[in-house]
């Protein structure tokens, strides 16, 4: 469909500050990709909304003339779902970043979706309180992009991701008009709206206003560092933790490519380079509660084959064995010109099953594989290293990737844990549903956005974009693998 951009442009001007409409070539070329490089798509025009007034007329704008349009913040996601894969107006929110209102009483924060992750606990963390979930982007990433993705994070574990600490959101629905799904309480007697929203990847609307849960900040933080002589020890380890009645914060797992890399970016050995992998346990709680819970880790790791257990309890110790954590990302883009993220979930008494198959992988397709993820509920992020250079390489990478998630709804996981479906794992989301599930889904999305002008083409499997489903084959070996009376699977 050809659209009359000019007659868009001139409207949107009339509201929208000068340099709030963004239509030259060399400007646009930042926005052409998100965190997922891999598939790169420039929008015709962009525009940087302040208010939630100036979002609504922008959609309005876009009904008006029957103009798609796709919603992003920061820009970190790994799913294509902030690309205009499809010709589309882009919305940058990335200039609503005000703290609208604190509330430290009833513990709630109100925030536009600009705001960045880690500045919601900065506003808040000298009366005693945080926010929970803390993607590794958290200093860079905005809570707009983590309702569109129900982002996790570390501390998911025990925590929860975004979707436990949102308590009401203000939404421009795709035909301008401005809502209010649920509100100021934890609970409310209603459709649970709110719920689907969060983790709609910008296909059903905007959020410009989103109201957050704030937690007491706990008594004692303690965070365990033991290495492993492999990633197989690592994972009993987390399994065996967990069957002990233990709830840490977070589990992480770094294996020793991961580990390497992060030494080289810091230039000093946080880890030790030998260990085949490392594992990094976060308690935290009451002091009494604390220091049980981190002897009993310490032993189960040692029982377990860990040859080392650091413990670190002051503030400035703890950031440092995270450091490598967080940056697990940038360490690897040090030393590959590309690399390609996955988001896999798998029930935790698999893991070292599951890790073994990447291993086996990796050496078929002949790419390396570095191992980051979030151990304590199983959500795996391989990072798939090759060279952009070498001609038609992507698609060997992405069919290594989608062997991965096989592999992963193979023991009865998922094909994605936080990173969202996107553009990148639409023609895999049919391994998972039916196509009455599918039709379910998409009835929803039409019931907020009929027109079908947020965000088009993305989250559903369609013949064009896809081809001939493979679900029937995948779904007969989860079926087969798969004992549904497995106490440990999450």
């Amino acid at each position: 469909m050809n659209h009359d951009w000019a007659v868009l442009e001139r409207e949107l001007r009339e509201f929208l500050p000068k340099k709030a409409v963004i239509n030259k070539r060399q400007d646009l070329l930042v926005y052409d990709c998100d965190g997922l490089t891999i598939n790169r798509h420039e929008p015709p025009l962009a525009v940087l909304p302040e208010t939630t007034e100036h979002v609504s007329r922008i959609l309005s704008s876009c009904h008006k003339h029957g103009i798609p349009f796709v919603a992003r913040g920061s820009g970190t996601g790994l799913s294509g779902g902030a690309v205009v894969e499809k010709e589309a107006l882009l919305v940058i929110t990335s200039r609503m970043r005000e703290v609208l209102s604190i509330d430290l009483d009833n513990q709630k924060i109100v925030v536009q979706p600009g705001v960045i992750n880690s500045w919601v606990t900065r506003a808040v963390s000298g009366e005693g309180f945080y926010y929970a979930p803390d993607p590794s982007s958290q200093v860079v990433c905005s809570i707009g992009g983590n309702i569109a993705e129900n982002s996790g994070g570390v501390h998911c574990l025990k925590y929860g991701v975004t979707s436990n600490h949102v308590l009401g959101l203000e939404v421009v629905l795709p035909d301008g008009q401005i809502t209010n799904l649920a509100g100021e309480l934890y609970e409310y007697p209603e459709l649970d709206l709110r719920g689907a929203f969060i983790g709609s990847e910008g296909t059903l609307g905007i959020a410009t206003s989103i109201t957050l849960r704030l937690l007491r900040a706990p008594e004692h933080v303690t965070v365990l560092l033991a290495d492993f002589l492999n990633i197989e020890e690592a994972g009993e380890a987390v399994r065996l933790v967990t069957r002990a009645g233990l709830l840490p914060a977070g589990m992480e797992i770094m294996d020793n490519f991961m580990i390497n890399a992060v030494d080289d970016l810091f230039g000093f050995d946080e880890y030790p380079r030998d260990a085949g992998a490392v594992l990094l346990i976060e308690l935290d709680g009451q002091n009494e509660e604390v220091n049980f819970s981190a002897e009993k880790a310490i032993e189960i790791c040692k029982q377990t084959g860990a040859r080392t257990v650091r413990r670190a309890d002051e503030v400035s110790d703890r950031n440092l064995l995270w450091k490598g954590r967080k940056a697990a990302f940038a360490a690897v883009g040090q030393i590959s010109s590309g690399y390609y993220v996955q988001d896999g979930v798998v029930p935790r008494s698999t893991l070292p099953k599951v890790l073994s198959e990447i291993e086996k992988l990796s050496a078929i397709y002949e790419l390396p594989v570095a191992n980051v993820f979030h151990a304590g509920d199983g959500n795996l992020h391989p990072l798939i290293l090759y060279d952009p250079m070498i001609p038609d390489i992507e698609v060997k990478v992405t069919e290594l990737g989608a062997a991965i998630l096989r592999e992963c709804l193979a023991v009865g996981g998922s094909i994605t844990g936080e990173h969202g479906i996107g553009s990148d794992k639409r023609c895999y989301l049919d391994w998972m549903f039916s196509s009455d599930d599918l039709a379910t889904m998409s009835l929803v999305r039409q019931a907020f956005d009929p027109d079908g002008l947020a965000n088009p083409g993305k989250i559903f499997p369609t013949p064009r974009s896809c081809g001939e489903s493979s679900r029937r084959k995948v779904n007969m070996k989860i079926k087969k693998n798969y004992q549904f009376n497995d106490l440990e699977a999450f």
